[in-house]
């Protein structure tokens, strides 16, 4: 039976990455707040989606992040267009769907590390790192795979530009993400005493 407290972070798990996915990450640059009038906000080029994988596996655990993208995964290729670019069983040939799954694995990765000990600020960096790079291997070998199965000619070129489009690219702005993850989690799990 399934904990009240994983469902409830499942849930909103479920919740946090459907908005994620529409919302982009911005930043601000501290310095600018003192030497000019307007504050100036910069794009990270991401969005929360994966801050929210990662945070559903900090707060939740393993199983509340894994169950949380399975239902998004079954949401947007049955019922609702909550991908960014729609949804359905047409998205299975987008090159990004594999990064979406990578979110099952991902999430659950995190959620496995970041209980292993109480909750320290290092643990739950180390566990959005785990996390984050577990969704792009799987990212990346979904591409691989996808790329074998079509019949193009150079498949090492179109290969390494998906690589680096889906990535290399975005992997500074998602590192900032869960930068900001680790240290939301750690402040949500001292109040919460979890």
């Amino acid at each position: 039976m399934i904990p009240p407290v994983e469902f409830l972070w499942a849930i909103i798990g479920v919740l946090l990455t459907i908005g994620g996915t529409f919302l982009e990450a911005f930043v601000t640059d501290p310095s600018s707040l003192w030497s000019q009038p307007n504050i100036q906000i910069h794009s990270l080029g991401v969005t929360y989606q994966i801050g929210a994988v990662l945070l559903v596996g900090c707060m939740g655990g393993k199983n509340a992040a894994a169950m949380s993208q399975i239902a998004y995964l079954a949401l947007g290729l049955t019922v609702l267009p909550v991908f960014s670019q729609g949804g359905g069983f047409g998205y299975l040939a987008e090159p990004t769907f594999g990064y979406l799954l990578g979110f099952v694995p991902g999430g659950w990765v995190c959620g496995f590390l970041a209980f292993r000990n109480h909750p320290k600020l290092e643990l739950l960096g180390f566990s959005c790192l785990c996390g984050l790079i577990t969704i792009h291997l799987v990212g990346i070998l979904y591409l691989v795979a996808t790329h074998l199965m079509n019949d193009v000619g150079d498949r090492i070129i179109p290969l390494m530009t998906a690589i680096h489009s889906y990535s290399l690219t975005p992997l500074g702005g998602q590192l900032a993400v869960a930068c900001a993850v680790t240290v939301i989690s750690y402040v949500l799990r001292g109040l919460m005493f979890y």
